[in-house]
C-alpha cells in the first residue's frame, strides 16, 4: 500500500498537483495541455526521460547541501561546490533540451517524409533549387558553450551530388564553427581587456576547457567582421544647431610581427643590422611598428573663455576668481584601423559626423596636432563634401614648442622660463601669433648658434601653421582647443592593450581587437552583438534554403 502511495505521489508531483486524500479516487492520467504540431503523443514521457540525468544531478547537489558534513564547510568551499556542480547541471539541462528537440524533429521529419512519399512537395529545397527528399537521422555535431560542451543531434536532408541540409541547425542558429555565440561574446569581453593568455585562463576558469587560445584569436577576428556595417546602418541622435561638432584624428604605432608590417617598414627592417649582439644601441627598437589611425567625433556645448582662463598670467593667478570651464565632450564616438590608411579612417569619421549633422548647420571644429599629411587629408575630405570646417591645432602641442624655445634662451631649470612661456602663450591665445613670431625672431640673433635649434623649430612651426592658430576666435566662440579626447583614446584603445610587454601582433588580430575596443568604449557591444548575430545567421543559414527551413508549415 505504501509503495502504491509513493508511486501516486510521484505521478501527482510530475503533474504539478497535490496528492488526493487517502481513499479518494486517483486519476490515472494527468491533464495535459493541447499538443502543438511539434509534440508527440508520448511527449510527457519523453520529457521525463531526457531530463532524468539533470534531475538526478540536482537531487545529488541538494543531498550534499543538506548533509550534516556540509555544515562544516566554509563559505568559499560552498561556493566552489555550487559553481562546479551548478555548471554541470546547466550543461545537462541544455543537453536534455537539445535531445528533446532532436526527438521531436525526428518524429516530425518521418511524418513529413511520409507526406512526400504520398505525393506532396519535397519538404526541404536548397537555395540551389535542388530538393532534398532523403531523410537520414542521427547526425551529430559538438557545440562548446559557456556551460560546457554538448552534442546536437539532428536530421539530415539529402540528395545525390549536393551537400546535406540540416533545418535544426538553422532553427537553433548554430554557428559554422564549434563555439557558441555566448562563448564568442565572452571571449570578446575577456580579450579586449587583457592578453590572449589571460583571456584563455579566464574562460577556462569560468566555462571549463571548452576553447583554446588559437580558437579565441579566430573568434575575435570573426566577431569584428560586422562593425563597419553596424555603424553604417546606425543613425546618431541629432543636436541643436549651436552645439559644436568636434572631430579629431591621431595615429599611434603598434608593434607587429614581420609579415604584418607595411612594405616600406618591412624593407627597412630587413636592411637593419644590430649594433651589438647582447643589447640595443641608442635609438634602436626591439620591434618595428605599424601606424594605427584613430578618429573621434563628439558633441560639445560652446563655452566662451578668455586667454587667462586657459593659462595663468606670468607670476601666477591672483584673487578669488575661478577660471571659466572649458567645453565638455559628450556623446563620444571612436573608431580606428590599422589595416587601412589614415584616408579611410578620416572618411569614416566624416561619414559619422555628417550623420549627426546632415544639413551642415552646426559649427564643425577639427582638432589636429599639426601633422601635415593629416591636415591635407582633412581639408581634401571637407572640400569634397562641401563642408566648411574650422581647423584648430592642439594648443598643448604649441606649448611644447614654446617650452623647447624657452630652453634655447634660458639655463636648465630656470624659473624665469615659465613666465616667458606664459607670456608668449597668452599672446597666442589673444590672436597675436604674428607678434610672437616677430619677438622670437628678434631673440634668435642674441642666441648662440649651438642652442638655437629649439627656437628655430618653434618659429617654423608657428609660421607654417599660422592659419590654424586663431585661438582668439576659438575661445570667443566657445570651441575646444586641445586634443585631449583623442590623446586619451590613443592611450586607452592602444597603449593599455597593445603595448603589453613582448606583444607582437598579426594584422587581422590587431584590426579586430582595435575595432572591438572602440566598439566597447562607445557602449555599443550589446546592440552590435544582436546585429552581428542576425548577419551571421543570414550568412550561415538563411541563404541555404529556397523557401525557408521550417518543417512545420
Amino acid at each position: 500500500m505504501e509503495s502504491r502511495r509513493h508511486l501516486l505521489r510521484h505521478r501527482a508531483g510530475d503533474c504539478g498537483r497535490a496528492l488526493p486524500p487517502s481513499g479518494s479516487k486517483v486519476p490515472t492520467t494527468c491533464p495535459r495541455r493541447e499538443k502543438s504540431p511539434m509534440q508527440a503523443p508520448y511527449d510527457t514521457e519523453v520529457t521525463a526521460d531526457v531530463f532524468a540525468k539533470a534531475k538526478n544531478t540536482f537531487n545529488c547537489l541538494i543531498g550534499q547541501l543538506t548533509d550534516t558534513a556540509s555544515g562544516m564547510l566554509t563559505h568559499d568551499r560552498l561556493e566552489e561546490t555550487i559553481v562546479e556542480q551548478g555548471r554541470e547541471l546547466q550543461r545537462q539541462l541544455l543537453q536534455a533540451h537539445l535531445d528533446l528537440r532532436a526527438l521531436r524533429e525526428r518524429q516530425l521529419a518521418h511524418h513529413t517524409r511520409r507526406h512526400h512519399a504520398a505525393g506532396a512537395a519535397a519538404p526541404v529545397v536548397g537555395s540551389d533549387g535542388v530538393p532534398r527528399p532523403r531523410l537520414e537521422t542521427g547526425h551529430h555535431r559538438l557545440l562548446a558553450t559557456v556551460v560546457g560542451t554538448v552534442t546536437v543531434t539532428r536530421c539530415a536532408w539529402r540528395a545525390p551530388g549536393v551537400r546535406n541540409l540540416y533545418p535544426a541547425d538553422a532553427v537553433l542558429s548554430l554557428p559554422a564553427v564549434r563555439h557558441s555565440a555566448g562563448l564568442a561574446k565572452l571571449a570578446v569581453i575577456e580579450t579586449v581587456r587583457g592578453s590572449f593568455d589571460a583571456a584563455h585562463a579566464a574562460l577556462a576558469a569560468r566555462c571549463g576547457n571548452v576553447i583554446g587560445k588559437r580558437q579565441i584569436e579566430q573568434a575575435i577576428v570573426a566577431a569584428a567582421v560586422d562593425v563597419d556595417a553596424f555603424y553604417a546602418a546606425r543613425a546618431p541622435l541629432p543636436c541643436t544647431a549651436c552645439t559644436v561638432l568636434a572631430i579629431s584624428v591621431d595615429g599611434k604605432g603598434i608593434a607587429m610581427r614581420p609579415e604584418a608590417l607595411r612594405p616600406a617598414t618591412a624593407k627597412a627592417a630587413a636592411r637593419a643590422r644590430a649594433t651589438f649582439r647582447s643589447r640595443l644601441a641608442a635609438g634602436e627598437k626591439p620591434a618595428r611598428k605599424r601606424m594605427a589611425t584613430l578618429g573621434v567625433v563628439y558633441d560639445a556645448e560652446s563655452a566662451p573663455r578668455r586667454p587667462h582662463d586657459v593659462i595663468a598670467v606670468p607670476g601666477g593667478r591672483a584673487g578669488q576668481r575661478l577660471p571659466r570651464a572649458r567645453p565638455s565632450a559628450i556623446r563620444k564616438w571612436l573608431c580606428g584601423s590599422i589595416s587601412t590608411g589614415p584616408a579611410a579612417v578620416i572618411a569614416k569619421v566624416f561619414d559619422h559626423a555628417e550623420a549627426r549633422d546632415p544639413g551642415h548647420a552646426r559649427p564643425w571644429v577639427v582638432l589636429v596636432d599639426g601633422a601635415r599629411h593629416q591636415l591635407d587629408l582633412i581639408t581634401a575630405q571637407a572640400a569634397r563634401r562641401g563642408i566648411g570646417v574650422h581647423i584648430v591645432i592642439d594648443f598643448v602641442h604649441v606649448l611644447e614648442k614654446l617650452w623647447a624655445a624657452a630652453w634655447s634662451l634660458h639655463p636648465p631649470a630656470a624659473a624665469a622660463a615659465e613666465d616667458w612661456v606664459a607670456g608668449h602663450a597668452l599672446a597666442l591665445l589673444a590672436g597675436n601669433t604674428g607678434h610672437v613670431i616677430t619677438a622670437l625672431t628678434g631673440q634668435v640673433a642674441t642666441t648662440a648658434a649651438h642652442r638655437r635649434d629649439g627656437i628655430d623649430a618653434c618659429i617654423r612651426y608657428l609660421t607654417n601653421n599660422l592659419e590654424y592658430l586663431r585661438y582668439d576666435q576659438a575661445l570667443e566662440a566657445g570651441w575646444p582647443i586641445a586634443t585631449g579626447v583623442i590623446e586619451g583614446a590613443c592611450r586607452h584603445l592602444i597603449a593599455d592593450r597593445f603595448d603589453l610587454a613582448g606583444a607582437r601582433w598579426g594584422l587581422a588580430g590587431a584590426e579586430a581587437v582595435l575595432k572591438l575596443r572602440a566598439l566597447i568604449a562607445n557602449g555599443d557591444l550589446d546592440e552590435y552583438w544582436r546585429f552581428h548575430r542576425a548577419r551571421q545567421h543570414e550568412r550561415v543559414h538563411q541563404n541555404d534554403y529556397q523557401d525557408g527551413y521550417s518543417l512545420t508549415a
